[in-house]
């Protein structure tokens, strides 16, 4: 546990929840009275004796604040989430009891969307595959089996927000159709609005899943959704693994009822489901959408900069939205 004195502008301690950039960490050290939960010996202890004394929680999106620990911080103020993601906090709870919640918008959008059309072009060119096919001296003895191509193809994007757009605008170099679907067309876009994630699956070839994570989403690629992208389809899932039905996946992948998929998210990470492992036509990937050093140091600058913000002026930089685009 780190503590330090508190400036005068920063009332209260800043209770750091998870694991966070280490860059992020030093500055919560150097500029505010940080306490760092998962070294305090008895946090039950902590919470009871100091939780009146927590002002701003600073969490990962991977951990969020849950409701016992939000219960055991009467006066928490703020949530500074270190990503984008937000659905391991009760978002509703927490404006429930006067409590800001952010995020870490818009700075991980490019890296994001990078990924997914790259996965899309790996799982479906099976370029990972194609390199193991060449490390394991298969070639010498066959030529590897032909794969599907990109460019031509019809590609729906389930969830049309920040990323989703980033990831239609890269699409349109390859000369693909694309179509989308969200809870109510998005004004100003160009591309079929379809009413539905089965409507999107049965009318294209690749779906690329970018919704927010969260209960409103949660199994939102079902059984159906995947039967309707059929045989020769492609899945593509940078979002939550909430979002998938990961049972209708394996099921999927292992009975040939789509094609392939490339799955960047887990419904229990960092479990993998034993036949997505030893299927050849997943693209298998360690939840790094945003995982690059210009990414991630963005992230931490404006996660700072939220609690900084809440800390002087008591409000946030990027507040999450209260009706997130699906």
């Amino acid at each position: 546990m780190s503590t330090f004195p508190t400036p005068a502008n920063a009332p209260g301690t800043v209770l750091q929840v998870s694991a966070l950039l280490p860059a992020l960490e030093r500055a919560l050290s150097e500029h505010y009275r940080a306490v760092r939960l998962t070294e305090v010996p008895d946090p039950a202890a902590y919470l009871r004796d100091h939780g009146s004394e927590v002002a701003a929680a600073v969490t990962s999106a991977r951990t969020g604040v849950s409701d016992a620990l939000m219960d055991a911080l009467p006066r928490l103020g703020a949530i500074v989430h270190f990503g984008v993601g937000y659905e391991t906090t009760d978002v509703v709870r927490a404006r429930a009891r006067g409590i800001d919640v952010s995020n870490t918008p818009d700075v991980l959008t490019d890296c994001v969307a990078d990924l997914a059309v790259g996965a899309l072009i790996d799982v479906m060119r099976r370029l990972s595959a194609a390199d193991r096919y060449v490390r394991e001296g298969a070639w010498a003895a066959a030529p590897f089996p032909l794969a599907d191509r990109v460019s031509g193809k019809r590609v729906g994007i389930l969830g049309l927000g920040r990323i989703g757009r980033a990831v239609a605008r890269r699409l349109d170099g390859f000369g693909v159709d694309i179509a989308y679907c969200t809870r109510t067309p998005v004004p100003g876009v160009r591309h079929p609005h379809l009413p539905s994630a089965e409507a999107l699956a049965e009318a294209c070839d690749a779906l690329v899943v970018t919704v927010a994570g969260g209960g409103g989403t949660r199994g939102l690629v079902s059984g159906a959704v995947l039967d309707a992208l059929g045989p020769r389809g492609y899945l593509v899932n940078v979002a939550r693994g909430s979002v998938v039905d990961e049972a209708a996946l394996v099921a999927a992948v292992t009975e040939g009822r789509i094609a392939g998929a490339a799955l960047d998210v887990f419904a229990d990470e960092p479990n993998v489901p034993r036949a997505l492992l030893e299927s050849d036509r997943v693209v298998l990937l360690p939840h790094i959408a945003s995982a690059t050093h210009e990414t991630r140091a963005a992230m931490g600058d404006l996660a700072l900069r939220n609690l900084q913000r809440f800390m002087t002026e008591g409000t946030l930089l990027t507040p999450v939205p209260r009706h997130p685009a699906h």
